[in-house]
């Protein structure tokens, strides 16, 4: 399954859209104003399905997950001098980066790829492609991607 995820151009705060590969809106990804990035991410009817929320005062940056209330998980951004290395509390997922912070993989503990993310070059806002082996977990992949897009907006 492939996401396309793209920034709009216009806004105020994080605000996102989300495209299945037929070119229909998937997920809607509305920011909230609040210490640190809070991100509510919306079905293609408009209902809330899942929230991105930052943890503030940590020495790294830290996102909590969350699909409806349920806590799902976290992420943490690691300390590393090259590679962007992330610590995943969530589905014992791993995530790794390329130098420039523009491609990641998304790995199972045992291996198996879950996901690849590409940065897409010379857009006028962020856009990534995200491809998922199993389409069960592409609202989990997109999560992760909007937590890194967003420790990476803080950071720069």
């Amino acid at each position: 399954m492939r996401l396309w995820f793209k920034q709009r151009f216009f806004s105020w705060f994080d605000s996102y859209d989300i495209y299945n590969e037929d070119g229909s809106v998937a997920y809607t990804v509305e920011g909230q104003l609040s210490w640190g990035h809070c991100l509510h991410i919306l079905d293609s009817y408009g209902n809330h399905i899942a929230t991105v929320q930052e943890k503030v005062l940590t020495l790294l940056p830290k996102f909590e997950l969350y699909i409806g209330d349920e806590y799902i998980g976290c992420i943490q951004k690691e300390f590393s001098f090259f590679l962007p290395r992330y610590n995943i509390d969530c589905k014992g997922w791993q995530v790794e980066g390329s130098f420039m912070e523009w491609d990641y993989t998304v790995k199972t503990g045992c291996g198996c790829l879950v996901a690849n993310i590409s940065k897409e070059l010379f857009n006028w806002t962020d856009t990534y492609t995200i491809d998922v082996a199993d389409s069960r977990d592409a609202l989990c992949a997109l999560m992760l991607v909007l937590a890194i897009d967003a420790e990476k907006c803080s950071r720069n």
